[in-house]
């Protein structure tokens, strides 16, 4: 696959008289080295979509040799909170996303921090102006409200485009003195890009393939603020270009800015090595209709951050996958499929076989459908693969909460023989608290159906017979246990499972002769005669 391009340019006129370049796409390609960029604003926390959206970035630049990027975009300082920034980098560390180049990370063609670029920008926008591609508008927001609501009342939308711009108070309108009186006053004004006429915009999106937009039905974004700040199209345009980004792989909720962005790298005769550009699909709701929110995390009950985040203003606390106990390569291989098919049935990936097997034409067109199931079965799979001993070190602390102490070793071996049951690290003190202390309840239900009139002398003579044991291992224990049923004829099932309620308090654990073994004789004996007393 090719990665870079070179561009034929052909002239197209303006009735304005305004002449701009148009792209041919069937010229021959040069190789570039490949260059994408992940650019959050830090409006809160990062979102699991945007994890997603940095995951592919990163997967696609490593699986071709080059750079991935972190730019924090904010030019909008009054959606600034305080906080976000940090937390993004946290999030893509944890997840294994380290950027090579960005904020906290280096690299030589920053700085990476939008608004540590501000002074960069308007002479951009003063080329645009003077090359006739942009004008000054200096209509008040209490008009263009007003505006609005005289079309909602017409049952119509107002926009601000070609249609209407002729009407309205901006250097399109106004006298070159008036236009400088206004400059000069030091009124609020933004500058705006000025759409072509009837113009068609096609672009091959590397995942949706050929798009096209008309700029008939396109309005005149702004692009510069009287206040210094560029808006996100011309600072995402402007960034892009000299950080020599070669992709822009990013959001469906962006494709409807792609024209406009195609048509400033034309204005600013800066397209010759324009990215290509890749427009994901949505993460969907559990039940498949509409984008996936916070609101419905909070209401199914799961995470749908990557990190747990702390609203500075409100206090409210969001869950995160981190804290919830999800291990980050779990995390990972989830996003990854979703809207993305390897084309085989393998659905275990570590992340280079994620960078080996990745290519964006596999990325689905349509929204891919977020189940939270299948979030805790893929970490159950990398629970599982984990080691006991790697899992006892994560388990230390939870046991350090509770107050626990244990030998390293039968720990290791608890660990090892509850795992299968768990999904979450936190499973294995729900599976095997009974390893450091007594029941102080029995399953009613168990009690009911299994504890009969005869079950506490059966129990009473087994503590007995269990007093004579010497070797208390489990091998040793049941196989003098076997033959200690054999004399009585007894079945086991009579008084297995009684036994395993005295020790653990219900009907379900691990190897009831490992439990035996593991939290010692005493403790055994002394279980089953408390469980006599209290059931009894």
């Amino acid at each position: 696959m090719q990665l870079g391009w070179e561009w034929a340019r052909d002239l197209v006129h303006y009735p304005n008289g305004i002449v701009i370049f148009v792209e041919n796409f069937n010229q021959p390609k040069m190789e570039r080295k490949v260059r994408v960029r992940f650019a959050p604003s830090p409006t809160g926390p990062l979102h699991m979509g945007g994890v997603r959206t940095a995951l592919f970035n990163y997967l696609f630049a490593k699986k071709h040799g080059g750079d991935f990027l972190l730019r924090i975009e904010d030019t909008d300082q009054n959606r600034f909170v305080p906080g976000a920034e940090a937390y993004i980098i946290e999030a893509l560390t944890w997840c294994g996303l380290v950027p090579d180049e960005g904020v906290g990370f280096g690299g030589e063609m920053g700085p990476y921090r939008q608004s540590e670029r501000k002074p960069m920008y308007k002479k951009y926008a003063d080329a645009l102006i003077e090359n006739g591609f942009a004008y000054y508008s200096f209509d008040t927001a209490e008009e263009l409200d007003e505006l609005r609501k005289q079309a909602e009342a017409d049952k119509q939308v107002f926009s601000y485009d070609l249609h209407t711009r002729k009407g309205l108070k901006n250097s399109l309108t106004l006298s070159k003195e008036e236009v400088e009186a206004h400059l000069q006053g030091g009124e609020h004004y933004v500058i705006r890009f000025k759409m072509p006429e009837n113009r068609e915009i096609v672009e091959e999106d590397l995942i949706r393939g050929r798009v096209s937009f008309n700029t008939n039905q396109l309005d005149d974004k702004v692009l510069f603020k009287s206040d210094g700040m560029p808006t996100y199209h011309l600072a995402n345009v402007v960034d892009d270009h000299l950080m020599e980004i070669t992709h822009v792989i990013r959001g469906e909720e962006w494709l409807p800015s792609m024209p406009l962005h195609i048509l400033l790298y034309e204005a600013l005769g800066i397209s010759e090595n324009r990215p290509r550009f890749s427009h994901l699909p949505l993460i969907l709701k559990p039940e498949g209709k509409g984008k996936l929110s916070k609101r419905d995390g909070d209401k199914m009950g799961f995470p749908v951050f990557p990190l747990l985040w702390k609203d500075p203003e409100t206090g409210d606390i969001s869950r995160g996958y981190r804290e919830d106990g999800y291990f980050p390569e779990a995390f990972i291989n989830m996003l990854a499929l979703l809207g993305w098919n390897p084309g085989t049935e393998q659905e275990f990936f570590c992340m280079n076989e994620l960078v080996e097997s990745f290519d964006l034409t596999r990325v689905v067109k349509s929204g891919a459908r977020f189940d939270p199931e299948k979030a805790k079965w893929f970490n159950r799979h990398y629970l599982q693969q984990k080691s006991s001993e790697e899992l006892t070190q994560l388990f230390l602390p939870l046991l350090k909460e509770k107050g626990v102490t244990a030998d390293l070793q039968k720990l290791e071996r608890i660990v090892g023989s509850i795992k299968e049951r768990c999904e979450f690290v936190k499973d294995l003190w729900d599976q095997g608290h009974f390893f450091f202390q007594a029941p102080d309840s029995y399953d009613e239900k168990t009690v009911r159906t299994k504890w009969k009139a005869d079950t506490s002398e059966k129990l009473q003579a087994i503590t007995a017979f269990f007093e004579t044991i010497s070797d208390w291992k489990a091998t040793p224990i049941k196989d003098a246990f076997s033959e200690f049923m054999t004399q009585k004829e007894w079945g086991f099932g009579a008084v297995m499972v009684p036994v395993r309620l005295a020790l653990v308090g219900s009907s379900s654990g691990p190897d009831l002769f490992e439990i035996f073994e593991l939290i010692g004789k005493e403790e055994t004996i002394e279980r089953i005669r408390k469980a006599c007393e209290v059931i009894q």
